[in-house]
């Protein structure tokens, strides 16, 4: 498919358990037989001879070329999410919305149309409603509850496209009722999986053509560095791929590599990370200045019954709205001792933000309220400190 060095499960060992493989597949190992991957930080490789230079960029041998194209690092991060997430291929990229831009530029056309959640991240909707029209490129948005989805279709319809969890709402997604509708109207199935990763859910077990991820958040787990990444369909792979290499989102290769190295610990972080949520969840069910929390594995989440279905646990997100609107929105966050501002989530750190005065300020009211994003709402990215000074914090800033 692309001239990479193909990474393989460590000393051959073949496992399908979760964790062993983020551990052990690695790119091969260089004759200095290091235990750890070392980093290549190369713009380019050489080529023995002309014949094999050519033979290369025919594509009749699978070799590195330039690290816009493919790398080691970012051969072993990309091959490590696939085997994760199930699937046969797929391409890393600089951010995660390179991943989401790259993923549609490659796969339509003119006058081609979305079928998207309403509830997606605010420069996925950006993309959606104010750049993809430019190339006559129409969305149309269907609320997460909703299962009369027929209505909506057109000739041209061509993806269908959802996040679950949805950010900020924290809204579930039916996976298995998508994936048999995608394939009933021969529609390519794209789920943005940020907030569960692959340790939660596997779409692509739903029916899911291809998967999205910001590798920035929970897959890096620290802040340290951006990322995303696409799998998938080996057929799609291959048209990314190919509009990548010419358009030049790739990831780097030092990231590649911090992020690889997360994934070996994925899996013992997202376990703390939904043991802390789940209670900080419950905490602020008590609380009196709360009138609503979301989370997934709690019980009076609407969609409690489906989260349980298709993940494993609840991830690391918590929603909740407090009572007094923006202004007490502001004044929670300005009461935030311990806990982070930021508009990053998936850090070891908790993280709270006020979507409605910070990161969706520009949205009119309507607007927010059409994706769950209303006045008081908080997101809390719940990190791994022990979860009694997490709720000591909140607790604090609510009264």
């Amino acid at each position: 498919m692309m001239n990479i060095d193909k990474p393989t499960t460590d000393n051959q060992q073949l496992t399908t358990n979760f964790e062993t493989q983020a551990v052990r597949i690695q790119s091969e190992r260089s004759h200095f037989d290091e235990h750890s991957t070392p980093l290549y930080l190369t713009s380019s490789f050489v080529f023995q001879d002309a014949e094999d230079m050519r033979a290369s960029f025919a594509e009749e041998k699978e070799k590195n070329l330039y690290s816009r194209f493919s790398n080691p690092n970012v051969n072993e991060f990309t091959e490590k999410m696939v085997q994760l997430e199930g699937a046969e291929g797929g391409y890393s990229f600089a951010t995660g919305m390179a991943a989401i831009f790259s993923t549609f530029g490659a796969l339509l056309n003119s006058s081609d149309h979305i079928l998207s959640c309403r509830s997606v991240f605010g420069s996925t909707h950006t993309l959606f409603t104010k750049y993809f029209p430019k190339w006559n490129i129409e969305t149309t948005y269907f609320e997460a509850d909703e299962t009369d989805l027929e209505k909506y279709l057109t000739p041209n319809t061509k993806i269908l496209y959802i996040e679950t969890p949805t950010n900020p709402a924290i809204e579930v997604l039916d996976l298995e009722f998508l994936g048999k509708f995608a394939k009933k109207h021969n529609l390519l199935f794209i789920v943005d999986n940020c907030f569960s990763t692959p340790y939660l859910q596997q779409p692509i077990k739903y029916g899911a053509d291809l998967v999205v991820h910001s590798a920035t958040k929970l897959i890096d787990g620290q802040g340290r560095v951006l990322g995303g990444v696409t799998v998938g369909k080996k057929e799609l792979i291959r048209e990314i791929y190919l509009f990548s290499r010419n358009t030049g989102p790739a990831m780097s290769p030092f990231n590649a590599w911090v992020l690889s190295k997360s994934l070996e610990t994925l899996a013992v972080r997202v376990e703390k990370h939904c043991e802390n949520a789940l209670k900080v969840a419950r905490f602020l069910e008590t609380q009196r200045n709360v009138s609503l929390v979301k989370y997934p594995f709690l019980e009076s989440h609407p969609s409690y019954e489906i989260a349980k279905k298709q993940m494993k646990l609840g991830g690391n997100i918590v929603a909740f709205e407090i009572k007094g609107g923006i202004e007490a929105g502001r004044n929670f966050l300005n009461k935030i001792k311990m806990c982070s501002l930021s508009a990053n989530l998936g850090d070891t750190r908790t993280i709270v933000t006020h979507p409605a005065s910070t990161t969706h300020s520009k949205l009119s009211v309507e607007e927010r309220n059409a994706v769950g994003i209303t006045d008081g709402l908080v997101r809390c990215s719940v990190g791994l400190e022990h979860f009694e000074d997490i709720t000591n914090d909140l607790k604090q800033a609510l009264e």
